[in-house]
């Protein structure tokens, strides 16, 4: 089975990137490296991104590694949180703890 998914990335200059991709490798542009990836869903009741999982290429976002987030001015008002799929813990409130830049 090869088919697309919600998918993102965070480069290592923190850049946010969410796309339909087969492998999380297709978001990442010409040298640019990644510090992590998952999956991603669009609630549009509750106004958030939330954000999950692991990229088998990439493994978990490595939060701690960026200062800011760079995110595109089209999820600008959302909520952006990150829920790892090995914990119990509560999702991480990504835009609570990480400073936003809309692009």
């Amino acid at each position: 089975m090869n088919t697309t998914a919600q998918k993102f990335i965070v480069t290592k200059d923190g850049t946010l990137r969410l796309g339909a991709v087969k492998r999380h490798c297709e978001l990442l542009k010409p040298g640019e490296a990644c510090i992590g990836g998952g999956f991603y869903t669009l609630d549009y009741v509750t106004h958030r991104l939330l954000l999950s999982g692991a990229s088998s290429q990439y493994g978990e976002p490595q939060w701690e590694e960026i200062n800011a987030l760079k995110v595109s001015a089209y999820y600008q008002g959302l909520e952006i949180t990150y829920t790892s799929w090995d914990s119990w813990e509560s999702p991480f409130p990504v835009s609570e703890r990480i400073e936003i830049h809309y692009l």
